[in-house]
């Protein structure tokens, strides 16, 4: 693949860099931690597999009735967004073990629930996570032609109603995730800064594969085993999936369409104003920091600074580094964005998506 993008100009705060580095090393060098996942990780895992397919096993007794299957539905649904932030997000990343058969291994999460590990490395450990928010690249930003989620994409008269539907929409992600945008993303010879794309034999392979593996166990083996009408068999499957995609959607995307974080644009071979790290700091946001249990469900996505500067530190560490974070990059002046509580982020997104739903929306700064 041909790589064709902006640069950073990484001589610029190289204070703020060393010492975010070295007070974040510092913490788990003191306590004798590791980075990777710690028994509470462990634990979690087990759970949100519990969660996931323990509902499934029981849908397929028959033992219950169809609104009983529905409810079961809806919690395989929480499961399935459980795994995808708390399992595969970090192994993924490389996060979860020190053992990279491990994190293969675990990665495998994600094309178990239909979307592909490989492609998903591609598009948002590389092109997100490097171009964060910048328009024409982070692919985060070109969900669906139904969402503007920058003041540089194209507006569309929809567009205007966007903070009225958006959270529906995100229902039907991981419905587009697994029966067409990885067979987009395989087609493109473009993808985000990469032009001439042309991906491994065994990666088509597995991902065409594992497509196959879960269509069997989501669809076919429900269909054969199941004493319901087809009928209802739709309503349990759009359950679980639009439960599944309305989390992650929403999640996902209080981390950079919310008030505060800033958006880009630029063209190819442009530099940009800010170090990595700043310009990480400069689009991200955390939300929610004090809430327990959305930190313990979501994986720590709620901390995505901390995840967009040490995404190869296991989410389940998030909550004690993040308030070292912050105290850097207050002494040095660079923006912590943050939302106090989910209704606050909630809040913003949806002020955001009607902010961009205007044509005169405030244009993104552009490269240097």
């Amino acid at each position: 693949m041909e790589l064709k993008a902006v640069k950073f100009d990484n001589q610029q705060s190289q204070s703020f860099v060393a010492d975010i580095k070295s007070r974040v090393n510092a913490y788990f060098d003191a306590n004798q931690l590791s980075r990777k996942a710690n028994g509470a990780m462990i634990v979690k895992t087990v759970m949100m597999f519990a969660i996931t397919f323990i509902p499934y096993a029981l849908i397929l007794t028959n033992r219950f009735s169809p609104w009983e299957m529905l409810g079961l539905a809806v919690l395989m649904g929480i499961g399935m967004a459980g795994i995808g932030f708390s399992i595969s997000h970090d192994a993924l990343h490389g996060a979860y073990s020190s053992n990279q058969k491990v994190n293969t291994i675990l990665g495998m999460t994600f094309d178990l629930l239909g979307a592909n590990g490989y492609m998903w490395k591609i598009t948002h450990n590389v092109i997100h996570h490097t171009y964060t928010n910048i328009q024409g690249i982070d692919e985060d930003l070109e969900v669906s032609p139904l969402l503007r989620l920058s003041p540089e994409s194209e507006h569309k008269p929809i567009h205007r109603w966007q903070h009225i539907y958006g959270l529906a929409a995100y229902s039907f992600s991981t419905l587009n995730w697994v029966f067409a945008k990885d067979f987009t993303y395989l087609l493109r010879k473009t993808l985000g800064p990469y032009q001439n794309v042309k991906h491994p034999p065994k990666e088509v392979a597995i991902l065409l594969g594992m497509k196959v593996v879960f269509y069997t166990y989501t669809i076919i083996v429900p269909l054969l085993v199941l004493d319901i009408a087809f009928w209802q068999f739709v309503i349990g499957y759009l359950a679980m999936h639009m439960t599944a995609g309305f989390i992650l959607g929403v999640v996902f995307q209080l981390a950079h369409v919310v008030e505060g974080p800033e958006h880009f644009t630029s063209k190819n071979g442009d530099t940009m104003e800010d170090a990595w790290l700043v310009h990480e700091m400069k689009t991200t946001a955390n939300f929610g920091r004090r809430n327990k249990l959305l930190c313990w469900y979501v994986g720590g996505l709620n901390f995505q600074i901390e995840h967009h500067l040490f995404p190869k530190v296991c989410s389940i560490h998030y909550p004690a580094i993040s308030p070292i974070v912050e105290q850097v990059a207050k002494e040095h002046g660079i923006p912590y964005h943050q939302h106090t509580t989910l209704m606050d982020a909630l809040r913003s997104h949806l002020r955001m998506l009607k902010a961009l739903g205007r044509p005169e929306a405030v244009p993104a700064p552009v490269a240097a």
